[in-house]
């Protein structure tokens, strides 16, 4: 019997611009194929630190079974790792249709003031975005057109942030730091909100809205309160913890 031949893993050349270069990764992907078998072959638990599911990814690379959406998701970040000017941030949809809910999550990607995305979907139009869209909002209404197409009414769309590019990180991905209750929302509306945040991350000045435990969540709320900030001694401790 004939082995199914295993697609060869991408690697970046100087010679690529960074469009070819995602072009690269995204048929890679494609050569894996999209996994209609309802069996989920590789475990991806949110939660977990990157360092974990870029363990996962290289897995993934080895054994060149097919991949849903999520799966998708983890492998773009771990092949788009070595490009620091590609800025890499997870987008999740809500949509419904007939009666029932659907998820969906793409890599959102960044760079050189152009948006674009990379994933894997049953739907040619609902995966990779080519890095062409001036905006955010430009790249999500994209989306949501091609989901009208399906009549699929996007709900709600959720977008993290950047994802570092250091692969043995121990923070978990932000899957979810804006939540956009689109469908109750005008477009104008999504658009400002969009870009207000798609400024902030450029920035760098967003945090994890989830520190993943509600004891952290609750002594980072405690520690902006007025009395503690203007205490500098309180505030030593922590800087010795870095150091």
């Amino acid at each position: 019997c004939v082995q199914p031949s295993v697609p060869p893993v991408p690697n970046y050349k100087l010679s690529m611009s960074i469009p070819e270069w995602l072009q690269a990764i995204q048929t890679y992907m494609k050569m894996l194929q999209y996994n209609h078998t309802g069996t989920q072959f590789f475990e991806i638990r949110k939660t977990r630190p990157l360092s974990g599911l870029m363990e996962t990814a290289k897995e993934m690379t080895r054994e060149s079974l097919p991949i849903k959406c999520l799966e998708a998701v983890i492998l773009g970040i771990y092949l788009t790792n070595g490009q620091p000017s590609v800025e890499r941030f997870p987008i999740s949809f809500k949509t419904h249709f007939s009666g029932n809910y659907f998820h969906h999550v793409v890599l959102g990607i960044y760079c050189n003031g152009r948006y674009g995305s990379l994933g894997m979907s049953r739907r040619s139009d609902l995966m990779d975005k080519p890095l062409t869209y001036r905006t955010l909002s430009d790249l999500i209404f994209e989306f949501e057109d091609s989901y009208k197409k399906y009549l699929h009414s996007v709900k709600k769309v959720k977008i993290g942030l950047y994802v570092p590019h250091e692969p043995h990180s121990f923070q978990p991905i932000e899957w979810k730091q804006l939540v956009l209750n689109v469908s109750k929302m005008m477009r104008t509306e999504v658009r400002k909100e969009l870009e207000k945040f798609a400024r902030d991350m450029r920035m760098k000045i967003l945090k994890p809205s989830s520190a993943h435990s509600p004891m952290k969540e609750r002594s980072r709320g405690k520690s902006l309160s007025p009395r503690r900030r203007q205490g500098s001694p309180m505030r030593r401790p922590y800087r010795r913890d870095k150091s």
